[in-house]
């Protein structure tokens, strides 16, 4: 979200869409990417590249890079009645803070 800084921030463009956004707001996903040539001899050779990608709000929320944190529990807690996990408490219904 947006930082307490005054000024006005650099401008990003979201790779999904396109749209202009300062880059406090915008959402940063890094990945990683490793390739290998997976050969079992000394010849080896494994590359690593790194990319960060920024997206607005609302292409982080459809790629389900972002979400509300209550929108989270209650999906986790969803998940854990289906497959038989622990029983949390509903903590993001209890008016108790993250």
């Amino acid at each position: 979200m947006a930082s307490r800084t005054r000024g006005r921030e650099r401008l990003v463009r979201c790779d999904a869409c396109g749209r202009s956004i300062p880059r406090d707001k915008s959402i940063t996903y890094s990945k990683t990417n490793v390739y290998s040539t997976e050969l079992r001899s000394g010849d080896d050779v494994k590359t690593t590249t790194f990319i960060e990608s920024h997206y607005c709000i609302s292409c982080a929320k459809h790629r389900r890079i972002f979400e509300k944190l209550k929108e989270r529990a209650i999906r986790q807690a969803s998940r854990e009645d289906r497959f038989g996990r622990r029983q949390r408490s509903e903590r993001w219904n209890s008016g108790q803070r993250w």
